[in-house]
């Protein structure tokens, strides 16, 4: 179940591929790693009892749901704007600041990304034995497998669209045109995000 909920395109799988197109593999699985850490830390909010205010409190969850979609809505802006991050034909490794950057951009994305907190909430816990050891550890044992999976996937996804990107890379035409489509796909993951929640 996993597997399949990972494999398919959400938020995280989007951004990742975006960030692949514009700045590189490096920055992608930068990105990928910040994400992975992202979703442990929801791991370990909803084993110690915050996944249970989530589900009961509607503000919550749509609390969480639109600051992941303003952070999205900043990037895909400064993406769209920004003339220094179009990339140059052969990408440089980003600066120690970039790295970071790329990590921290990735976390929150994990962190706010409400597929990933509904799934933690809604079917993880079926998979529970009260009579087990301490619930909570349960929790975070099964949620570090959600995490290892996404960990390979969203690596998968970073890696083969960097490939795209180096013919991408190849004219400046197509270096700004993905530049552009990056900043838009992640501002439309924003509205995404906030449409979700007018419809729910």
């Amino acid at each position: 179940m996993a597997v399949v909920l990972i494999a398919v395109p959400g938020p995280s799988v989007l951004f990742i591929v975006s960030r692949a197109l514009s700045f590189g593999r490096r920055v992608a699985l930068l990105t990928v790693v910040g994400n992975s850490a992202g979703e442990a830390v929801q791991v370990a909010l909803v084993a110690f009892g915050v996944g249970e205010l989530l589900e009961r409190s509607v503000l919550a969850l749509t609390a969480m749901r639109m600051a992941g979609a303003a952070y999205l809505l900043y990037l895909g802006f400064r993406t769209f704007t920004s003339r220094s991050e179009i990339l140059p034909a052969k990408p440089a490794g980003p600066p120690p600041a970039s790295r970071w950057r790329a990590i921290l951009d990735g976390s929150v994305v994990g962190v706010t990304n409400p597929k990933t907190a509904l799934f933690f909430v809604t079917v993880l816990p079926a998979f529970l034995t009260p009579g087990g050891f301490a619930l909570p550890l349960q929790m975070l044992a099964l949620g570090s497998i959600w995490v290892a999976i996404a960990l390979a996937s969203d690596s998968l996804w970073g890696m083969a669209a960097a490939r795209a990107g180096v013919w991408l890379r190849s004219s400046p035409r197509r270096r700004v045109l993905v530049q552009r489509s990056s900043g838009i796909v992640t501002a439309g993951l924003g509205v995404g995000l906030v449409a979700s929640g007018w419809r729910s």
